[in-house]
């Protein structure tokens, strides 16, 4: 029987031989076979790279502006919760619409190796299906936000890819918010200091796409890689977090690359809450051409007393 692998692969090789795209944007092996990485290919001989299983935990959208700049179509292998951040990214007119075949993919919860190492499998094939395969995927996929395609020229996926386990998302968020402030400055810092400043958050996510980051900018004070004492360690996070506000859609990315897996996500749905909280629902990229509520001005907007009546000090 074909996998969704395999009907992907070969409908990449149908539309690069037709000339419909110019390359496929996808993902292949890297050092360890738990370790797939996001790769172009631009023929059919190349796509026997081709790889697509529990380890695709990359979101490849961000990958979608440097190869808009290229000549012709680039086909994209999207999970759902990938096409929101492409929406996204063509909301802020980072990517064209035309340029892009979107192939959304099914997806039944990508797998984190550290988790499987320690539960003693070594192969997604060691994995248990159903509430066994629950324990050893990625924590972002353990808060799905559903199977739907957000955007999608095709979709190859199968039944097993449709069920969604039911969580919720901002019980993490609901468990600072109980601390004391006191509390959840302790639970920060001892989270943040142990960021390297590798940047690996940043580069990841979708959100950060500027030409030119602030904290590459030698002018702006806060560029060395170092953090020189505990404020600046902790404005990085902080400065990125505003940044992305009204447009992080929640994808994870930036605690999954994480080396020193510090629950980065917090930190960005504690604003998608409060935001759901004061503007009502709010998912980013759930279409290509929405304002999110932080930009978009109405006679109801919350007043800045309003924070004091949820709680005071959140």
């Amino acid at each position: 029987m074909q996998t969704i692998a395999d009907k992907v692969k070969a409908r990449a090789a149908e539309l690069l031989s037709s000339g419909e795209v110019a390359r496929v944007l996808g993902w292949k092996a890297g050092d360890f076979a738990w370790d797939l990485t996001p790769a172009f290919f631009e023929s059919a001989d190349e796509l026997r790279d081709f790889r697509y299983n529990g380890f695709s935990g990359p979101n490849l959208s961000k990958y979608l502006i440097a190869a808009g700049k290229k000549e012709g179509r680039t086909l994209v292998c999207l999970k759902p919760c990938d096409t929101l951040s492409l929406n996204q990214l063509m909301n802020e007119h980072r990517v064209a619409r035309e340029k892009v075949y979107a192939l959304g993919v099914g997806c039944k919860g990508m797998l984190d190796h550290d988790k499987m190492q320690a539960a003693g499998m070594r192969a997604e094939a060691d994995v248990p299906a159903g509430e066994e395969r629950l324990k050893v995927m990625l924590d972002k996929c353990l808060t799905c936000k559903g199977k739907t395609f957000a955007v999608a020229d095709e979709v190859i996926d199968d039944e097993e890819s449709r069920e969604v386990v039911p969580s919720d998302r901002f019980e993490g968020v609901k468990r600072l918010e109980a601390m004391t402030p006191e509390q959840r400055y302790a639970f920060w810092r001892g989270e943040l200091s142990r960021c390297i400043r590798c940047n690996a958050c940043r580069n990841v996510c979708p959100a950060c796409s500027c030409n030119k980051c602030v904290f590459d900018n030698v002018d702006s004070g806060v560029a060395g890689k170092s953090n020189p004492d505990e404020f600046q360690e902790k404005l990085y996070h902080i400065i990125r977090a505003y940044h992305v506000a009204g447009r992080c859609t929640d994808c994870g990315e930036c605690s999954r690359v994480c080396p020193q897996h510090i629950p980065l996500h917090l930190i960005n749905r504690k604003f998608i809450k409060d935001i759901d909280e004061l503007y009502g629902d709010w998912q980013a990229g759930e279409t290509d051409d929405a304002r999110h509520p932080l930009i978009n001005y109405t006679q109801n907007d919350a007043e800045p007393g309003v924070i004091y009546q949820r709680g005071g000090d959140r």
